[in-house]
């Protein structure tokens, strides 16, 4: 019997050391992510914007390849945060690669393609915006409204057939926002306070 109790107790210390140094390993590198998350909200709570950028890359650097649907989404929390942190060129070519890997997935989230496609409608935007104040030609500045115009439209077509009337007033004003932006004269834009992220 007590033959029986020791055998019983090292098979409990065996299992217990198989689970710690296999999927026991799994669960504490997402104890870490967690925990780096954690410190990523908080500092986009405190406007520490450099910083929140360095920890999205930290975070999915350690995130395991299955956790590819949280990857796309720190990948788009990065791009709001290079865009608050005045790199706009950055979010705005990380967006447009995010949009594209989105779109091919097999099971693609709507969800997440309806609000990287807002995220880059507005980097269009601004960017757009800051184009005109630097005096670039139409012929460079008109390409990035214009898709910026699509993606808007597109979204306000979305939030219409969902019968979603706040989103499709919000898509509506931002679609006619970018429409004005196109049509204004340099003298108007340059009277306008920059637009508020």
């Amino acid at each position: 019997m007590r033959a029986l109790f020791i055998i019983a107790w090292l098979f409990i210390g065996l299992a217990a050391a198989i689970y710690h140094y296999g999927p026991g390993q799994k669960r504490l590198e997402m104890d870490r992510v967690d925990s780096m998350l954690d410190q990523a909200r908080t500092n986009v709570s405190l406007k520490d914007y450099s910083t929140v950028i360095d920890q999205f890359d930290a975070i999915m650097a350690e995130l395991p390849s299955a956790k590819r649907n949280l990857a796309q989404r720190l990948q788009l929390e990065k791009a709001k945060a290079q865009m608050h942190d005045a790199k706009l060129p950055d979010a705005r070519d990380s967006l447009e690669s995010l949009l594209t890997d989105l779109h091919n997935e097999a099971e693609p989230d709507q969800e997440l393609i309806n609000e990287t496609q807002n995220t880059l409608a507005n980097a269009q935007y601004y960017r757009t915006w800051l184009m005109r104040l630097e005096g670039l030609h139409e012929d460079v500045w008109k390409p990035e409204i214009e898709s910026a115009r699509q993606h808007y439209t597109r979204l306000n077509e979305i939030a219409v057939a969902a019968g979603d009337t706040a989103a499709a007033e919000k898509t509506a004003e931002d679609l006619e926002s970018a429409v004005r932006l196109a049509r204004m004269d340099l003298e108007q834009l340059q009277g306008l306070p920059l637009p508020n992220q």
